[in-house]
């Protein structure tokens, strides 16, 4: 194993390379500005992916649905099996892959380049020299660098394209990533500090939901699928309305919940839902701007950041909780046991 430096660990050392992944991943947006350029949306607009390529999808989508496109994410396996009909010969079809191996977006990408009339593919991965990016007929490489823990540097640096993705099709400008980058070095540089603090306020409670909206939901799903690949703890992520409908029973002592309140028009919504929560007995950690904590909430507050970026920041409080788990419980937070790093079977 090549040398960390001062990081006791590769997860660690990953989390902490995200601000240059982000850099790294805009200069490769400017780099590829003509393939950028030649993105354009007939019709619908579809994103697909797997785990935390997919996650990633949430900002845009919700960036182009709030700028009136028809756009719509659906996970690869899904649309693979189940809805490929659906896809017409006018639709632009964005297959996100870190590793541009993922085996059901391959797949959704081999069956589309079948078709007579095929729709515009466009591949957004990590590297040039992967079956994806051989199939696109745009693609786009993050420039993330060189990752084998679970994904950190990939997911932030894919967050960043698909920001570039959005302005040229016509939602926002891509001018978010610096601010990013430096909100991401200061969450990083603190995170010893952040880990501990992280691991009190959850105080081995068995229970944990990340709720989010909109943009947000990035971090979330994010959040909760590092959780378990590295810390083998149980999180769950849901919307954060829908948790009102059932799974708020849970709420109470044995319940801790991470809530995102970093989407602007919902900030206010998920803010008194964090507020009733506390009110219950939950431990709830509240993600967002400073000075918007409610009272009885811990706050983790993260800079004002554009929304295709915010969750690039967002999610550090819960890769450091993870980090913070998987050293606690004795496990190696950036290895596999059962999984691994990229899913090339289905």
């Amino acid at each position: 194993m090549e040398s960390l430096g001062k990081f006791p660990d590769r997860f660690i050392a990953e989390i902490a390379g995200q601000p240059a992944a982000i850099r790294r991943a805009r200069a490769a947006a400017l780099d590829q500005a003509g393939a950028l350029a030649s993105i354009r949306a007939r019709g619908h607009i579809v994103f697909t992916g797997m785990g935390s390529s997919y996650d990633a999808c949430y900002p845009i989508v919700t960036a182009l649905g709030s700028a009136g496109a028809a756009a719509t994410m659906l996970d690869a396996a899904e649309l693979l099996h189940f809805r490929l009909p659906a896809v017409a010969a006018d639709t632009l079809v964005v297959c996100v892959s870190q590793s541009g191996r993922s085996a059901e977006t391959v797949r959704v990408a081999e069956a589309l380049a079948g078709r007579a009339q095929r729709p515009t593919v466009v591949a957004i991965t990590n590297g040039a020299s992967n079956p994806l990016a051989a199939l696109a007929d745009i693609h786009l490489d993050t420039r993330a660098g060189e990752e084998h823990g679970p994904s950190t540097m990939t997911f932030a640096a894919t967050l960043v394209m698909l920001e570039a993705v959005a302005a040229e099709l016509g939602a926002g400008a891509a001018d978010g990533a610096e601010a990013a980058a430096r909100e991401a070095e200061r969450l990083v540089a603190g995170a010893d500090d952040s880990s501990e603090l992280l691991a009190g306020w959850l105080d081995g409670r068995p229970v944990l939901t990340l709720l989010a909206r909109g943009g947000a939901r990035a971090a979330a799903e994010m959040g909760a699928l590092t959780l378990k690949e590295a810390a083998r703890f149980p999180a769950e992520s849901l919307q954060a309305a829908q948790f009102r409908h059932g799974p708020l029973e849970l709420a109470g002592p044995e319940m801790a919940a991470i809530v995102f309140a970093t989407s602007a028009p919902t900030r206010a919504l998920d803010l008194a839902l964090a507020e009733e929560l506390a009110a219950a007995g939950t431990a709830v950690l509240v993600v967002g701007p400073e000075n918007g904590s409610p009272n009885g909430t811990t706050p983790f507050a993260i800079g004002e950041l554009t929304d295709c970026l915010s969750p690039a920041a967002g999610v550090i409080p819960t890769q450091l909780l993870a980090w913070s788990l998987a050293r606690a419980r004795g496990l190696d937070p950036g290895g596999y046991t059962r999984a691994t790093k990229v899913t090339e079977g289905e």
